[in-house]
This record gives structure tokens, C-alpha cells and sequence, in this order.
């Protein structure tokens, strides 16, 4: 008996279409950012002025750890994996994804991975209050009895983000279309294809330490306890040496989203496809030599410091490549400034302030000031905020039309963006000053001098979490109707039309007339 397609609730739990899976991660990313959102407010609205006020000190510290967990593993990275599963065939001339129904079970597992993490919450001992690096041994010694729950989700979300990784490296070297090489590839293919090997890379070293964390809380062993051998900073190495790849995980394919935006908005090639695609395998290879950097204040040695911190200087020149190859771009184009062009420039200018503290980070004499205060938090927000949630933001923007058909509401978009840029600036630009002023990251209470700044920082944090829902709003609409979008979505001002999802040559291929 022949089935037709499935339909209702069986479409989704069943669905092998990469469309499909793409949306589903794209939407469960959402829900995950609106939650860590939620929790990152309860911080701002504890910190909105001196003393105790809305939550105790043990809940405080249950939400900066659930809220880094979570914009981590539930919204950055799922919202990238949504994007590859929907482009990266489109874009590589491939039917679907090389490896359907393992695409389908890695994306459901990670509800009930989520699902576990959050009812830690509400079990006895509460959940996770260690921060989201659960450093050794206060998430070992010293952990609620959820710890446990907390290292089985890890588990699942590292799992699911494996099986991603093979099959988006299986995807693109196995079934470009005749006559697409590497170097023919869109830019955001690449980064996804470097990205995934970096995930393969990385992932097993997370599942290794948190199975020693396991051992330490219920089987004996003293991995990390120094009353029984073990080394406290040996846990930081092996969280680092998969931290810190982690970290362009996040940024990697933002990369990739950000140089298929500019130049189609410029109406000019992407400047340097080739010195773009050495540079983020340049980053990709640099990133596993510097994890260290995160340690400096641990007591390593004079020549351990000296190397991490010249390692870490070098990842500035392939990333300045980048940030010059997207200025040169723009550079005499005929630019117009759609709200994807909007997030994609507020990407380059952002992102590169991050940059620039972080390159502060990396000496290891400054550091000792910086260590553990809000300067570190002001550094990786301004490069996680505008370059992941920024990124993924101007890449719905740009692709929902071809998704839906319909065009969204660009007043309504443009008014997401300046809402979510002026709320983003005020809430980390004066994590800079007080961080050097010396108050600490992850304490509920602070010093009478530091509350002005953080009063405006927190009503930073609120407008930010308001411009959100709008674009939840938009979505929804654009989703459901308006304007129908053209089959050149995007047209330059003179009237031609210039395709949005090849915006340069080098990304147009011919088929040989064999294969016609």
C-alpha cells in the first residue's frame, strides 16, 4: 500500500528533508535563546543596583551557569547547525544532506538533552552553580547532587553535535555538484566544512572530561582532587584544549554568513575568496595552540606564558585578513542597507572591538588585572553577541524570503536592529570600565562606585531582550504572509538582479554538457 507524505506531528519526528531538520534547530535555537535570555535578565536585574535584592547569591549563581550553557550549546551552536542543514545542499547543488535519518535523530535528541539540563533546576540541591566552565574541583567536591544530570546532558549535546559535524563533512566533500570544486564553494560552505572538523576534534575531549568528573563524584578516582593525587589546573587544560576551538566553533560560520551578505549588498565580488578560505583554516589550526590563554593566573611557567601569549597574538592576522577583505568589499560598492547588510556592518565594527580586548587578554601581564573580572565578560560578549547572535540574526533575515517566499517587514527589521545595537552597546561597553576597574564576574553584590554603570548596563540588558521579541514577531508574520518575495529577492538599485544565494562569480559553476 503505497504511503503519502506524512503529515501533522509524524512530518516532524519523522522528516529526513534537510529543509525540514533545519527549520527544527532553527526553531528549538530560538526557544534556547529566549531561555538563556531569561536567565541572563534575572543576573542584570540582581546587579541593577549594590546589595541583595531579587534572588540569593546560590540562584544567582545557578543562572550565569545555566544561562552560559545554554546560549552555548542550545542557541549559537543548533542555530549554525540549522543554517548548514539548510543551505549547504542548496548551496553545493546536493539533494539533501548525506546522512538523512542520522540528521533527523541528532537533532531530537538535543529537546530532551536541554530538557534534563533545565530540570536540574528544580531538583533537590538545585542545579549547576559553578559556571558554565564547571571548573574542578567546586563542580566535583563541592556540586549539588544535579551535577550527575548535568553531565549526561553534555553527553547527548556532544553526541548530537558529532553527528552533525560527519555529516556535513560527508555532505560536502562526497555530493557537490560536476564541475563545483572546493575552491568554487560559497564561503559559508567552507567555514562549515572546517568548522565540522573542528567539532570532531573537540567534542571527545568535552565527553572526556566530564566522564572524569563522573569517576571523581561516584567512583573514587582523584583526577582533579589533590588530596588524592590528582590536579585541580589538569582540569582546565583538557576544558581549554576543547574551549577555546570552541569558541570559533561559534564564530566560524558567522564568518561565512557575513561574506555572502556584503557582497551582495555591495553589489560586488567578495574581495579575496582565496586569502578568506587559508585564513579561517589559519584560525581553525591556531585555535587548538592556544587554550592556555584562558590559565594565565594558574602559575605556569615564564616560557608556557611567553608562547601562549605570542600564539594567541598570531590568531590577530588572519582575522584582520578577514575584517580587511570585508572593508575592501564594501569599498566603492553600490551599497544599499537592508537589515541584513545592517547586522552583517554592525558584525564587522563589533566584532573587531572584540578583537581588539581580546588582543589585550592575550598579554599575560595585563591579564593578571583583567583575570575574572568584567572585562573578560565585556571582551567575549562583544565578540559572541554582534558575531554569532548578530550573524544568525542577518542570515534569517537574508534567506527567509528564499525559505517562505514571503518578504518580512523591513521597518519592523530595521527597528530590531537598532534596538538590539544601541541595547548591546549599552549593556557590555561599561563591562570594559568596571571590569578595569576591578569588580569581579559571577558575584551578585558589588562596591558602591560600580553602580551607575551597571544600572545602565542593565537597562541595556532589557531593551536587547524587547528587540528580540520583535523579531520573533516579524518571523511569525513574514511565516504566515505578506509581500511575496520576487525569485531575485535581492535587486540592486539600478534594477539588475543579483542572486542571493551566488553573490560572486567564482561561486557560478557549468555543468558539462555530458551530465545535462
Amino acid at each position: 500500500m503505497a504511503h503519502g507524505p506524512a503529515t501533522g506531528l509524524s512530518r516532524w519526528l519523522f522528516t529526513t528533508n534537510h529543509k525540514d531538520i533545519g527549520t527544527l534547530y532553527l526553531w528549538f535555537s530560538f526557544a534556547m535563546f529566549m531561555l538563556g535570555g531569561v536567565f541572563a535578565l534575572v543576573v542584570r536585574a540582581e546587579l541593577f543596583e549594590p546589595g541583595l535584592q531579587i534572588v540569593d547569591p546560590e540562584f544567582f549563581n545557578q543562572m550565569t551557569t545555566m544561562h552560559g550553557l545554554i546560549m552555548v550549546f542550545g542557541a549559537v551552536m543548533p542555530a549554525f547547525v540549522g543554517l548548514a542543514n539548510w543551505m549547504v545542499p542548496m548551496m553545493i547543488g546536493a539533494p539533501d544532506m548525506a546522512l538523512p535519518r542520522m540528521n533527523n535523530w541528532s537533532f531530537w535528541i538535543l529537546p530532551f538533552a536541554f530538557a534534563m539540563l533545565v530540570s536540574t533546576l528544580f531538583m533537590e540541591g538545585g542545579g549547576p552553580n559553578f559556571g558554565w566552565t564547571f571548573y574542578a574541583p567546586l563542580s566535583t567536591t563541592y556540586a549539588p547532587p544535579s551535577v550527575t544530570f548535568f553531565i549526561f546532558a553534555i553527553h547527548i549535546m556532544g553526541a548530537s553535535s558529532i553527528m552533525g559535524a560527519i555529516n556535513i563533512i560527508a555532505t560536502i566533500l562526497n555530493m557537490r555538484a560536476p564541475g563545483m570544486t572546493l575552491m568554487k564553494m560559497p564561503l559559508f560552505v567552507w567555514t562549515w566544512l572546517i568548522t565540522a572538523y573542528l567539532l570532531i576534534a573537540v567534542m571527545p575531549v568535552l565527553a572526556g572530561v566530564v566522564t572524569m568528573m563522573l569517576m571523581d563524584i561516584h567512583f573514587g578516582t582523584s583526577f582533579f582532587d589533590a588530596a588524592g593525587g590528582g590536579d585541580p589546573v589538569l582540569f582546565q587544560h583538557i576544558f581549554w584544549f576543547f574551549g577555546h576551538p570552541e569558541v570559533y566553533i561559534m564564530i566560524l560560520p558567522a564568518f561565512g554568513i557575513v561574506s555572502a551578505i556584503i557582497p551582495t549588498f555591495a553589489r560586488k565580488p567578495l574581495f579575496g575568496y582565496a586569502s578568506m578560505v587559508y585564513a579561517t583554516a589559519s584560525i581553525a589550526f591556531l585555535s587548538f595552540i592556544v587554550w592556555a590563554h584562558h590559565m594565565f593566573t594558574v602559575g605556569m611557567p615564564l616560557a608556557g606564558e611567553l608562547f601562549f601569549m605570542y600564539a594567541t597574538m598570531l590568531i590577530a592576522v588572519p582575522t584582520g585578513v578577514k575584517v580587511f577583505n570585508w572593508v575592501t568589499t564594501m569599498f566603492k560598492g553600490a551599497m544599499t542597507f537592508e537589515t541584513p547588510m545592517l547586522f552583517s556592518i554592525a558584525f564587522v565594527i563589533l566584532f573587531t572591538i572584540g578583537g581588539f580586548s581580546g588582543l589585550m587578554l592575550a598579554i599575560a601581564p595585563a591579564d593578571f588585572q583583567y583575570h575574572d573580572t568584567y572585562f573578560v565578560v565585556a571582551h567575549f560578549h562583544y565578540v559572541l553577541v554582534p558575531g554569532a547572535i548578530f550573524s544568525i540574526t542577518a542570515a534569517v533575515y537574508y534567506w527567509l524570503p528564499k525559505w517562505c517566499g514571503n518578504m518580512y517587514n523591513e521597518t519592523m527589521g530595521k527597528t530590531h536592529f537598532w534596538m538590539a545595537f544601541v541595547g548591546l552597546n549599552l549593556t557590555f561597553f561599561p563591562m570594559h570600565f568596571v571590569g578595569l576597574a576591578g569588580m569581579p564576574r559571577r558575584i551578585p553584590d558589588y562596591a558602591l562606585q560600580f553602580a551607575d554603570f551597571n544600572m545602565i548596563a542593565s537597562c541595556g540588558a532589557f531593551l536587547f531582550g524587547a528587540a528580540q521579541v520583535m523579531f520573533l514577531f516579524n518571523v511569525i508574520a513574514t511565516i504566515r504572509g505578506g509581500k511575496k518575495a520576487t525569485a531575485e529577492v535581492w535587486e540592486n538599485p539600478e534594477g539588475l538582479e543579483w542572486t542571493v544565494a551566488s553573490p560572486a562569480p567564482y561561486h557560478t559553476f557549468s555543468v558539462p554538457p555530458t551530465v545535462k
